[in-house]
């Protein structure tokens, strides 16, 4: 029977359990019937489903976070003409040839792998540690929910694999994929010991951030097709809303996690290396609270020893946040402190959010703005970017994941603030900065999103020393935008909530410049929405896959050539 690429994996994997694990024994006499035996086996078993994180980050336009970034309202393209990708992302379409068959593959793997845990997982006869088995069987369920979550808003219906034997599968309904990773989440939070921040391993999935993506995946899928409950596998009861905020008040009331006094101690440009020679910062008595902090649920990590990928392993770069090299200024330099390392340009941001949070008066006074959004005129003035390549240049970049240098005591420039936390001084590998994918703010707007309450939000508020208000859709909606900008959530909360039209009334005709010249945003030949309404914000299968699986797998809606292939940025001088 013929196999689609996520089964390119399983010869691999069944004799090596995970070409990542970290042991340096000969994995390749290791099988499903002498693998795991061991406690220690497990673990690694597990973290190889890990790995796939970093894996996922070696193409990052490819990554699901950095798509959702240039999909939704709050950023442009932007980069050079060249950065196709991006530029693409931003408008709903295709830019080449089986785009979106790394994060395919990859996802792919990373559920063959989370199957491969959960069905041997008790070949382990013996536990050295009490609940180590519940809680690694806790994580291979979260981790297979969230791979399968990613699927499911990328390309809407895949297929759903969920056996470790090669199959050539046509896709499973939006149903039945919600169902399982429903399943999947209830039984984590049934495997999860209730052990509340920070007594547990960080930077692992926890009870709490299985709850806290149950109430993500519950408000999409309710919102995004109508419906009230969420189904689940197996058989199982369906979760109702009352379910997901006795689950999120769990979270809240339980887990130890906790908002930080300043949002802008999550971010790395407050570190005490960086902040006492950045002008924003020196002055404010920040102090970043580093990776893995109270407010961080679940993120990805990344390591202080990788190598570029072709020094190594196919995937070794996926080990340094490569999101943020994208998103790094181009041609930058010390003129540009703190966002020294050098990329490119990527996701410039909407000046129409900068001008939105200026003038609304429930906002007056939000130190959030500028400390999200560097204003490169006021903060960078020495900083001449690259104009002769710049395009769709507002002057505007998100700080939360751009790259930041630092200064030692002598005066020593250094390429990444990492150097001092025991990383690498380079402008790439240096880029060590955790990627947030649940944070305690998140889990507080969602339980007053369930709850039609103010609590949560004005929690958060409160934090940005601003007055309480009280709960409305339309006020949970606009601090949603301002306390997660850029953090991959806006393109499905406009998805969710019926609001796509808000990208073009938002972006159509916003001032930029492109190589130095005077310009206006367009979508060009397209229309948005109309291609949005024809794809529903579902992006292209790719092409490899369709082929492989000799039309057993189809491609979405509104991907034909004629009507989504991207030529060129639609400018008359580009």
């Amino acid at each position: 029977m013929k196999k689609l690429l996520y089964s390119v994996a399983v010869s691999l994997v069944m004799l090596t359990a995970c070409e990542s694990f970290l042991d340096s024994e000969n994995l390749t006499k290791k099988d499903t019937s002498n693998f795991p035996s061991t406690e220690v086996d497990a673990v690694q078993m597990i973290t190889g489903i890990y790995s796939t994180l970093n894996n996922a980050l070696i193409v990052p336009d490819d990554n699901p976070f950095y798509t959702y970034e240039m999909a939704g309202d709050d950023r442009f393209g932007g980069g050079s003409t060249s950065n196709r990708n991006a530029q693409s992302a931003d408008r709903l379409l295709n830019c080449k040839v089986s785009a979106f068959e790394s994060i395919w593959k990859i996802r792919y793997s990373g559920i063959f792998r989370a199957n491969n845990a959960i069905s041997t997982i008790d070949n382990v006869k013996k536990w050295d540690t009490n609940k180590k088995r519940e809680q690694l069987l806790g994580e291979a369920h979260f981790l297979r929910a969230f791979f399968y979550f990613d699927m499911v808003q990328m390309f809407g219906e895949v297929p759903l694999v969920l056996e470790i034997t090669p199959q050539n599968l046509p896709k499973s309904s939006a149903d039945e994929i919600y169902a399982q990773i429903a399943y999947d989440l209830v039984k984590a939070i049934e495997y999860f010991p209730a052990v509340a921040y920070p007594n547990f391993e960080l930077g692992r999935a926890t009870k709490w951030s299985a709850e806290a993506l149950m109430a993500r995946v519950f408000l999409f899928y309710t919102g995004f097709y109508g419906k009230n409950e969420l189904p689940v596998a197996n058989g199982g009861k369906a979760v109702t809303k009352a379910d997901v905020i006795a689950y999120v008040e769990d979270c809240v009331n339980n887990s130890g996690h906790s908002l930080l006094d300043d949002q802008r101690n999550l971010w790395p440009y407050t570190n005490p290396y960086t902040a006492p020679f950045y002008s924003y910062t020196k002055d404010k008595s920040l102090e970043w609270a580093g990776d893995n902090n109270q407010e961080v649920l679940f993120a990805i990590n990344f390591s202080n020893t990788t190598e570029f990928s072709a020094a190594g392993h196919e995937y070794s770069s996926g080990y340094a946040n490569r999101i943020v090299e994208y998103f790094g200024l181009r041609k930058s330099g010390e003129s540009s402190f703190p966002f020294v390392p050098q990329g490119y340009s990527n996701g410039p941001v909407n000046s129409k959010l900068w001008n939105d949070w200026a003038n609304d008066p429930d906002y007056t006074g939000d130190y959030r703005r500028e400390g999200s959004i560097c204003d490169r005129a006021v903060e960078l003035p020495d900083y001449a970017g690259d104009p002769a390549k710049e395009v769709e240049n507002t002057g505007l970049h998100a700080k939360k994941y751009l790259g930041c240098a630092a200064y030692d005591e002598s005066g020593t420039l250094y390429q990444s603030y990492a150097y001092f936390y025991g990383g690498q001084n380079d402008k790439q590998l240096g880029l060590t900065q955790s990627l947030i994918l649940i944070r305690f703010a998140d889990v507080l707007l969602m339980h007053s999103e369930l709850t039609e309450t103010a609590t949560g939000l004005n929690r958060v508020r409160q934090r940005a020393n601003l007055p309480e208000v009280g709960y409305s859709l339309s006020a949970l909606k606009k601090e949603r935008r301002y306390e997660l900008c850029f953090e991959a959530l806006r393109w499905n909360d406009l998805r969710r909530w019926g609001d796509v039209a808000d990208i073009v009334a938002n972006q159509t005709g916003v001032s930029l410049l492109n190589r130095g010249n005077e310009d206006k945003y367009t979508f060009g030949q397209y229309d948005f929405l109309n291609r949005y309404n024809a794809t529903k914000g579902f992006w292209k299968i790719p092409d490899s896959q369709i082929t492989l699986s000799e039309g057993v797998l189809e491609q979405n809606e509104g991907w034909d050539e004629a009507s989504s292939d991207w030529t060129k940025l639609p400018y008359p001088t580009l």
